[in-house]
């Protein structure tokens, strides 16, 4: 759960003297060995408001990941779990540049001051008080204008502004898949709210895109492989799709795919290569469209894996060796005449864990190889291959 912050520690990490002594913790190492001596250090630099400077700075640090230059910012556990990296932030801010935006979900602010950075003028609202606070020293920690305000999002208090949300998450264990309910505040009392308004909701990639048909447009983001978010436009902040996987590389690369392009793609052999889509082009149902646009085909059309003679500029792909029907027998052959020892194990449509077969494969060579399982129609099929990244 983390540290339950108040309003007296944001105030103390905000003074001159909590942030001269966030600065002399921040040379603390603070890993386990060093905890009873960094807590003492941290005492007798800040007293009772001790626990809050050791958790700020190590939030701080767990925030690289998610926030540029967060030397400065404040945070909750809960909200930096929940924030949205930098690079995605900065990719669902560009529809809402030059707009009058109202964040009704704001937080610690941090997207709020992505928007901040391109919006004509910018609002966040929050019931917390004291993630209000910490909004407010975000917001001029990045040097950025916003109008803070307490108020709930079922409650509008804007007009005129386009909407974002990002709403929290309920628990949801024991369910295969998230539902509307599963947000606070509701995605579909979001909707209802904000009917007629242009809005941005951003969720969970989990959701089923039928529990939400009030979105105009769903777009799915990754960030440097792995799936981040979906988030549900409408209004004119939708750009005429209605789905859309929007891959992003922190090297600054991305590109986008959509339903409306072309999904004709064949079913093939295997071929020279084996290509696993990002997951957002797979989360977002756009594999056929993706296969077609790059001159892929399906091993199965109802598996995700793609094959084809030349695979996409800027991926990791797999140059297929040999391939047959598995059988662990096989398999374990197979890769002791190649002599691997270190295994990549990828499935798609068959009941197998990777980290329980890696051991009974006893791959004891000098070399590496990435091995695909999959199903053809109803055979199972082992491709060996050699992961490549292709150049962009």
């Amino acid at each position: 759960m983390g540290y339950a912050f108040n309003l007296g520690d944001v105030g103390f990490l905000r003074s001159a003297a909590g942030l001269v002594a966030a600065a002399e913790v921040d040379r603390l190492p603070l890993t386990s060995a060093s905890y009873l001596a960094d807590v003492a250090a941290a005492r007798s630099l800040a007293g009772d408001r001790a626990s809050a400077l050791l958790e700020t700075v190590l939030l701080r640090r767990k925030a690289m990941s998610k926030v540029d230059s967060p030397e400065r910012w404040l945070f909750t556990d809960a909200a930096l779990q929940q924030a949205t990296p930098a690079l995605v932030a900065g990719h669902r801010a560009r529809r809402l540049v030059g707009r009058d935006v109202h964040d009704v979900t704001c937080s610690v602010g941090v997207d709020l001051v992505a928007v901040a950075r391109v919006a004509a003028r910018c609002v966040g609202s929050d019931l917390d008080p004291v993630r209000l606070a910490m909004a407010r020293n975000n917001i001029d920690a990045a040097n950025v204008a916003a109008t803070l305000l307490r108020a709930d999002a079922l409650g509008p208090v804007t007009r005129g502004t386009a909407v974002l949300a990002d709403p929290g998450r309920r628990d949801a264990s024991g369910r295969r898949r998230w539902r509307p309910e599963d947000f606070a505040p509701p995605l579909g009392a979001l909707a209802e709210t904000y009917r007629g308004r242009d809005l941005a909701v951003k969720c969970t990639p989990g959701i089923d895109f039928a529990d939400v048909p009030w979105a105009d447009e769903v777009e799915l983001v990754s960030l440097d492989g792995a799936v981040r978010e979906a988030c549900l436009w409408t209004g004119d902040l939708a750009t005429g799709v209605r789905r859309r996987a929007t891959v992003l590389r922190s090297d600054g690369t991305e590109w986008t795919v959509t339903d409306t392009q072309d999904d004709d793609c064949p079913v093939l052999p295997v071929g020279e290569w084996i290509i696993d889509p990002d997951g957002a082009v797979v989360r977002a149902g756009l594999v056929r469209h993706y296969a077609t646009a790059h001159g892929l085909g399906q091993l199965d059309e109802r598996i995700a894996y793609l094959t084809g003679p030349v695979p996409p500029p800027g991926v990791r792909a797999f140059r297929v060796l040999e391939h047959g029907r598995y059988t662990e027998k096989a398999l374990r052959a197979t890769l002791a005449r190649l002599d691997v020892g270190r295994v990549e194990i990828l499935v798609r449509g068959l009941d197998v864990d990777p980290n329980a077969l890696r051991p009974r494969l006893k791959p004891r060579g000098g070399g590496e190889a990435s091995v695909v399982l999959t199903r053809i129609g109803r055979a199972p099929v082992a491709i060996v291959c050699r992961a490549e990244r292709t150049s962009s």
